[in-house]
């Protein structure tokens, strides 16, 4: 059964950092009657054929004849309760990812959907569209940025049915701006040959690459210098948990407010989700000037801080619990990677302040987050 080789794959791409960190990406197969497809917030490096929901795809295709409000939190409420009405029976527990929709329009048995920093140097860039297009021609889709859900699906649908039309065949490759790329195939070593096929494409195109080849990682309970344990105590105090992070790489992004520019905000749903909208820089690393930065930057944002980048210094993650402070520096770092590869196409490109709205008030990626950080 191919539910097996969905487990496979689903590891094969969870446990590699180049393609998949902490919930994110995810992954389907699909027969006439049922679509498989990976719990929200599940990892995929740990999945098993239990970790996938059945969902009955004569539901999921009634969904297109319905009419959905106009707001976004009345349409997304609506949808999420039809597709959790489409789960088939034994599956009420779980929860389908929110991509259910699009992956069940993808033409193929298998749909693998992932993040990986290296293809997010050319969708988070000024130039990745052009880029695309040199790279991939009329193999791959381009997709402009959009909130994800119900909304994404429609439109991913319209472009495909498009696509099908002019070209004869159905696009293998979706590349979503500020978000992360769709692949199908009809066997899994096919989505291998063409993930590949990506990554190679735009690894030639990479003039420079980061160096976390000094990286150092710290927890709260290491006996660091001073000047850190203060600082961690500090934040502790204001968050529950701190760990620490610097390398060189990291040295030159927080020379100065200047630059950090290149990671001041987020790339993809992924780094809101995980590591904030809005990592604090600050030039104070004293326990009193960190408290004030901290209560400024939540007066302004109504949030607390994932990630905390002193001057001089080096960034910490913070959050609830040390696993949550050290995914915020996963996507922290991985945010480092995409910014600089995008320096090999224009520059970094952030999401839209609407965008990064929405993904900070949505409810399922508050779930994923808190499945996750567990």
């Amino acid at each position: 059964m191919s539910l097996g080789a969905l487990t496979e794959i689903s590891r094969y791409y969870g446990k590699n950092p180049d393609y998949v960190l902490a919930g994110g990406g995810n992954t389907s197969w699909k027969d006439e009657d049922t679509l498989y497809i990976k719990g929200s917030g599940i990892s995929l490096a740990e999945a098993v054929p239990d970790s996938f929901v059945k969902m009955d795809r004569k539901a999921l295709a009634m969904i297109w004849e319905k009419r959905y409000p106009e707001s976004n939190d009345e349409r997304e409420s609506a949808v999420l309760v039809d597709l959790m009405a489409a789960r088939k029976a034994g599956e009420e527990k779980k929860r389908p990812s929110v991509e259910t929709l699009l992956h069940d329009i993808l033409p193929f048995a298998f749909v693998v959907h992932l993040h990986p920093a290296l293809v997010n140097g050319l969708t988070c860039s000024q130039q990745g569209e052009k880029a695309a297009e040199g790279l991939f021609g009329k193999d791959a889709i381009w997709i402009a940025p959009v909130n994800p859900g119900y909304v994404l699906s429609k439109i991913v649908k319209t472009a495909i049915d498009d696509y099908k039309s002019k070209n004869g065949k159905s696009a293998a490759i979706i590349f979503l701006q500020n978000h992360g790329v769709f692949v199908g195939d009809n066997s899994a070593e096919g989505i291998k040959e063409i993930y590949g096929e990506i990554m190679n494409k735009i690894g030639v195109r990479i003039k420079r690459r980061p160096d976390f080849s000094d990286e150092k990682i710290l927890s709260i309970d290491f006996q660091s210098e001073l000047q850190i344990s203060v600082i961690f105590e500090s934040l502790a105090s204001l968050a529950g948990s701190a760990v620490f992070m610097r390398s060189g790489e990291i040295a030159e992004l927080v020379k100065d407010r200047a630059s950090f520019a290149p990671v001041s905000s987020a790339f993809t749903p992924d780094h809101i989700v995980y590591a904030g909208s809005e990592p604090l820089f600050i030039e104070a690393n004293t326990s009193a000037g960190i408290h004030d930065a901290w209560k400024e930057c939540v007066d302004k944002t109504g949030r607390k801080p994932k990630i905390v980048a002193v001057q001089g210094l080096g960034a910490f993650g913070v959050g609830a619990s040390e696993k949550a402070a050290r995914l915020a520096l996963e996507l922290f770092r991985d945010a480092i990677k995409i910014a600089v590869y995008s320096q090999s196409f224009g520059g970094p490109l952030f999401m839209t302040k609407d965008k990064i709205d929405f993904i900070n008030d949505w409810e399922v990626e508050r779930y994923r987050a808190n499945v996750s950080a567990r």
